[in-house]
């Protein structure tokens, strides 16, 4: 059960700095979803949005991470 309460704590701590980060996003000098490499098909009545290195880096973010959590 202790483990279970200090994964708990660290997924809130997780989300938290998830939330901070998109309130702070509009500050940061490199918008997500804007990247070079983000495609954006602008049609007549329609927008169609595919953030690729966005993706990429976030992807590439996650595995890292669970790589350190995974070496612990």
């Amino acid at each position: 059960m202790p483990q279970l309460g200090k994964t708990l704590i660290f997924a809130g701590l997780a989300l938290a700095a998830l939330g901070l980060l998109l309130v702070l996003a509009d500050r940061l000098p490199i918008k997500p979803g804007q990247l070079p490499g983000d495609f954006t098909w602008r049609g007549k009545n329609t927008v169609v949005s595919f953030p690729l290195m966005t993706c990429l880096i976030l992807s590439i973010l996650g595995s890292l991470l669970l790589w350190l959590f995974q070496r612990r």
